[in-house]
């Protein structure tokens, strides 16, 4: 680790010492991500290329963890962090809990339903078109008008049901 004093200026101001980017990241114990990070929200002090004020940064990189810690400071940052660990959470959760209703054969894909209630509406219909001949034939005192009538009354109605969506 390299760290380098200068020398305070004529006004009397303390000295500066200076490290490098990987050295600070190598004491603070994080990435160059985090590092990239920490010097957009202004916690480390940038002086120059690859250059970080080792006192300043140390000083305000403490006072953010300390807040953070105690949920003052950084609350933005430990809700939206609480939050989404308990979003990834609850879909972790919601994904193993589909995974299993599938291998436990609660869940079938949509195209075997679909076409299972495609199959019932087919002979429902069938059946449906088959009772005005039914009663021509168990009621011989309907008129061919009174059959020719209900069959165009289940038609219009089986009409009217396939045209409601649209």
């Amino acid at each position: 680790m390299r760290i380098m004093s200068e020398l305070p200026g004529l006004g009397g101001d303390k000295p500066v010492h200076r490290i490098g980017g990987s050295d600070l990241c190598d004491l603070f114990g994080i990435t160059p991500g985090m590092l990239t990070a920490l010097g957009k929200r202004d916690i480390v002090v940038r002086l120059g290329h690859d250059a970080y004020d080792l006192e300043e940064s140390a000083r305000r990189y403490i006072a953010s963890l300390r807040e953070t810690a105690s949920g003052r400071g950084g609350e933005e940052q430990v809700l939206n962090l609480t939050s989404e660990r308990a979003r990834l959470a609850r879909e972790q959760a919601d994904a193993q809990a589909l995974k299993n209703a599938v291998l436990r054969g609660e869940y079938v894909p949509a195209s075997e339903v679909e076409r299972a209630w495609a199959d019932t509406l087919r002979a429902l219909r069938s059946r449906l078109l088959a009772v005005p001949s039914r009663l021509r034939q168990s009621m011989q005192h309907l008129t061919t008008s009174d059959v020719t009538m209900i069959d165009r009354e289940l038609r219009d109605a089986l009409q009217e049901l396939g045209n409601a969506d649209a």
